[in-house]
């Protein structure tokens, strides 16, 4: 396994110890404080060839995310068995491969970042964990901490999928449901968070969630033959997961494991309701400013201001990529759509790339022989009650 050599600022580049638990820069001089990158000495792997590394170390029969341990953190993990998601290939589109996230653990591809979070709070002896979620990171740290026997205690605005709600306490969370949105309940850990003893592991507000997401980017590389796709689609809310990818590619370069070419462009959606990068990205400007009544059923995209907005915002633009919005009705016909002609069932989130794909071939950005992936980032199942709500689906009465 790789030493971690440093953890190092996104902002400053100042370089921080990762032996004791960190947060953000400390040695930023404006704010908000840059998030912190883990950063490997990987100078034993160069050379080497990616099959004759990836899966060593790894153990029981199925290792999951943990098959690239090789260039993640040398610690024991805590682990439900995420990663190593399928990839499936539309029937309908020759280019397109939909990454199933929903296969993971708690059923959405939170699973990644958390396992790793919480994988690194019991490496350092970390007894309370604190996080603001729009849902699924609240059942993944829940889960995982019930898994490391550390206490979870979750904020989530009220109006959540009461799956996540469900699932949360059915682990024995601490939760607070909060008659707001997922910024309402960032604030309530940060007042809290020093007087209640907990280690917030909020979006890029700790090093280790980014290194679970990666594993998503060295995976779909892996899933079509160490080659780059010519764009990926990702639902942006927070955008870890994007983040994360971007990092994969940078590190797989520098090893040589994947093959030479262009990185994929990097195609971040939101919904109309609320897609403050997008305004970001259309205005030209480094940084999002916060969206006001922010709305949309695809919960997880309700981020009214991303902590990695300007990091989003450069990952998109050096890929030569797009931030783009779709309405919540366009999100709503993609999963009818998708289900129907695929059987897929695709979270709200997910369908906003599929419905973002859809407008991308439909102008000419992109043609249909293009191999893209597109992210569907959870069960749809987990989303039952809001998905019915937008259909006005409800149960029949007895005859």
């Amino acid at each position: 396994m790789p030493p971690i050599t440093y953890l190092e600022c996104s902002r400053c580049h100042a370089h921080t110890s990762a032996e004791t638990p960190q947060t953000v820069c400390q040695q930023c001089k404006t704010q908000p404080a840059g998030s912190l990158f883990v950063r490997y000495d990987l100078s034993h792997l160069k050379g080497s060839k990616a099959p004759d590394v990836i899966g060593k170390g790894a153990e029981g029969p199925w290792a999951g995310m943990w098959r690239y341990r090789s260039v993640l953190p040398d610690v024991t993990p805590v682990t439900l068995g995420e990663g190593w998601t399928p990839m499936l290939k539309s029937t309908r589109h020759c280019g397109a491969y939909v990454k199933e996230e929903g296969a993971n653990p708690t059923g959405t591809f939170k699973a990644r970042g958390l396992a790793m979070a919480v994988t690194m709070a019991k490496h350092y002896g970390l007894g309370k964990l604190a996080v603001p979620s729009a849902g699924n990171a609240a059942g993944a740290l829940a889960a995982y901490a019930a898994a490391a026997g550390i206490e979870a205690h979750i904020f989530m605005p009220l109006d959540v999928p009461f799956a996540n709600y469900v699932e949360a306490i059915a682990y024995g969370a601490h939760v607070e449901l909060v008659n707001g949105l997922i910024s309402d309940c960032a604030r309530i850990v940060q007042e809290r968070k020093q007087q209640e003893g907990w280690f917030d592991i909020s979006t890029l507000k700790e090093p280790f969630r980014v290194e679970g997401k990666k594993t998503m980017g060295y995976e779909l590389v892996e899933q079509l033959g160490w080659e780059y796709p010519d764009a990926v689609f990702y639902p942006t809310g927070g955008g870890v997961g994007l983040i994360g990818m971007w990092k994969a590619f940078e590190e797989m370069e520098e090893l040589g494991w994947v093959r030479p070419g262009k990185r994929p462009k990097m195609i971040a959606v939101q919904s109309s309701g609320c897609a403050p990068v997008v305004r970001a990205y259309d205005d030209g400007a480094k940084v999002s400013t916060m969206w006001q009544d922010a709305a949309t059923f695809a919960a997880g995209l309700r981020v009214p201001k991303p902590y990695g907005d300007s990091i989003i915002l450069d990952i998109v633009r050096a890929s030569d990529g797009l931030a783009m919005a779709v309405s919540d009705d366009e999100i709503l016909a993609s999963i009818l759509d998708w289900a129907r002609n695929e059987g897929i069932f695709l979270s709200p989130e997910g369908a906003s790339v599929t419905a973002a794909y859809d407008k991308l071939l439909a102008n000419g950005y992109l043609r249909p022989s293009d191999r893209v992936v597109l992210f569907n980032t959870g069960a749809g199942l987990k989303y039952t009650d809001v998905t019915a709500e937008a259909m006005k689906l409800k149960r029949p009465a007895a005859q």
